[in-house]
């Protein structure tokens, strides 16, 4: 029987993130899924309510420390000349325990970004600023995962 060794569990501590091909220090934390858009099916004669798979819709967000002003005047820019700017993410979890020394990347393509905060703070608290984000599911490239 294989045991489990707690070392082996992924820590976030040597995960990077690169937004546009320029590596993020300041990152929080990250997250990307894919959801399933799905219709209720009811079965036959049956009582059961089944599903079909209708879409994907990728969506995602990244929270990072405020030192910079990342990205949002040139969003704002673009946004109120109609435009609709797209972005790059890659991520990479290299976790040095990680079974076999595998690392987990993935890059994210054709990613938009649906809201920026222009301002915020509370006293005596560090700043932190999120970046909720979607993108199209078929623009995801897998290129390591742990096995």
């Amino acid at each position: 029987m294989t045991v489990l060794e707690g070392r082996r569990v992924l820590n976030g501590k040597h995960a990077k993130l690169w937004w546009d091909g320029e590596l993020i220090f300041e990152v929080e934390s990250f997250e990307s899924k894919i959801v399933a858009n799905r219709e209720e099916v009811s079965v036959g004669a049956s009582m059961d309510i089944d599903s079909k798979l209708i879409s994907l819709t990728g969506e995602g967000s990244m929270t990072l420390k405020k030192v910079y002003s990342r990205g949002i005047k040139k969003l704002l820019q673009a946004w109120n000349e109609g435009k609709d700017p797209r972005s790059t993410l890659t991520g990479l979890n290299d976790d040095p325990d990680a079974t076999g020394g595998q690392k987990e990347r993935i890059t994210i393509n054709n990613v938009w970004f649906n809201e920026i905060i222009l301002l915020s703070f509370a006293r005596g608290e560090m700043g932190e600023r999120e970046y909720p984000f979607g993108y199209t599911a078929s623009s995801v490239d897998i290129q390591e995962t742990i096995e």
